[in-house]
C-alpha cells in the first residue's frame, strides 16, 4: 500500500467512523479519537469485506456499495465499542466506581 493510500484510507475512516456514530441511535460512551479508530479500522474491514463478496472497489469515481458496507461495519464497531466501554466503567451494582450515595 502506497502512502497516498495509507492517508486516503484514513481520512475516509474519518468520514466512515463518524457517520457510522451518527447512524447509532443515542448516546456512545466513547470519544471522538476512539470513534475515528473505529472507523479507519471498519473501512479497512469494510473494503474486505466488498471485495469479499464482489462488490468492485476500484472504480473511477465514489464506490456507494463500500461505502454503504463500510459505513455498516463502523456502526457495528462503534457500538461493539460503546458497549465494552460502558461495561468497563460501571461496577456490579450498575454504579460508576468511586461515587457514594
Amino acid at each position: 500500500m502506497t502512502i497516498t493510500g495509507i492517508i486516503t484510507a484514513i481520512l475516509i475512516g474519518i468520514v466512515v467512523g463518524v457517520l457510522g456514530r451518527l447512524v447509532l441511535p443515542g448516546r456512545q460512551p466513547i470519544g471522538m479519537l476512539v470513534t475515528i479508530l473505529v472507523g479507519i479500522v471498519s473501512a479497512l474491514i469494510g473494503t474486505a469485506i466488498a471485495r469479499a463478496i464482489g462488490i468492485p472497489t476500484a472504480t473511477g469515481g465514489i464506490d456507494w456499495l463500500e461505502l454503504l458496507v463500510q459505513v455498516v461495519v463502523a456502526a457495528i464497531g462503534v457500538a461493539l465499542v460503546a458497549s465494552l466501554m460502558g461495561r468497563r466503567r460501571t461496577g456490579v451494582t450498575g454504579t460508576r466506581r468511586g461515587v457514594l450515595r
